[in-house]
């Protein structure tokens, strides 16, 4: 009897040593709290619907392939805007990285400019772009560009000037150099720009999607709030937050296997 006791002992110890080491521990305790809050009446269900709404609210909008289509919008924009925003950023950042005059011209303007709010910009946008697809990239560019600039601007910056000489004696052109020195050094502030730019690009998805959207997750949280439908609000919330999760997992695990050591010292 004693050996069963210690060894169930051993096992609930072993399930919350694991449930506080993956980090779930948080999550679980708001879970619990939202339940218990919705079940006893902690406040209004119409304000926050309980945990087993929301949930029969997905499966609707899942069966009814509205939810699906919502995410596959969402997600090619997001893709398009942030594989455009990179391709641009990673350009500039090299060139003003290697010549720095160039970075000097550019830093007032490129920092006025990081300091205006996208959803700012949407009126504009529409007069210039009008209210399809266009408008929309064009927001998501502009969240997503300066943390890919600035960390890979930063990363070219702090490249070893020694490895540089050393590549000038034995003969390197500027490319090879580039290709061989710079790009190497720089990879892992890239690759953490590019992380906090994809999850930028996310956070910019519901002013990208107030341009006249018809679909996507923005567009479904819009339209339910025009409803008054806060589980389907609750739903699109918990998607962009679980697929934007999965995305930086999946970027920061790239990341790993590209690079051998980290960087503290990024650009946000």
């Amino acid at each position: 009897m004693g050996k069963d006791s210690a060894t169930g002992k051993g096992k609930r110890e072993n399930i919350a040593s694991a449930i506080w080491n993956t980090g779930v521990a948080i999550p679980l305790v708001v879970l619990i709290f939202w339940h218990q809050g919705s079940k006893f009446g902690w406040w209004s269900a119409y304000l926050l619907p309980g945990p087993a709404v929301v949930m029969r609210s997905f499966f609707s909008l899942l069966e009814s392939g509205e939810l699906s289509r919502n995410i596959v919008s969402s997600i090619v924009r997001i893709l398009k805007g942030f594989s455009v925003s990179s391709v641009f950023a990673l350009a500039a950042a090299f060139v003003c990285g290697i010549y720095r005059p160039m970075l000097r011209q550019l830093s007032p303007t490129l920092e006025f400019l990081r300091h205006i709010p996208p959803m700012a910009t949407i009126p504009m946008l529409i007069l210039w772009f009008g209210i399809g697809e266009a408008s929309k990239l064009v927001i998501i560019v502009m969240a997503t560009f300066f943390p890919i600039f600035l960390n890979t601007v930063q990363g070219v910056s702090q490249c070893d000037r020694g490895l540089l000489e050393v590549a000038r004696i034995f003969g390197y052109t500027k490319a090879q150099s580039l290709r061989l020195v710079v790009l190497p050094s720089s990879l892992p502030y890239v690759l953490t720009g590019m992380r906090l730019g994809l999850g930028y690009s996310w956070r910019s998805l519901i002013a990208a999607e107030l341009v006249a959207a018809s679909s996507g997750l923005g567009y479904m949280i819009l339209d339910a709030e025009q409803l008054s439908r806060p589980d389907v609000i609750m739903v699109g919330i918990l998607v962009i937050g679980f697929l934007g999760s999965v995305m930086d997992f999946s970027l920061s695990y790239a990341t790993a296997r590209f690079t051998s050591y980290g960087r503290n010292d990024v650009v946000v």
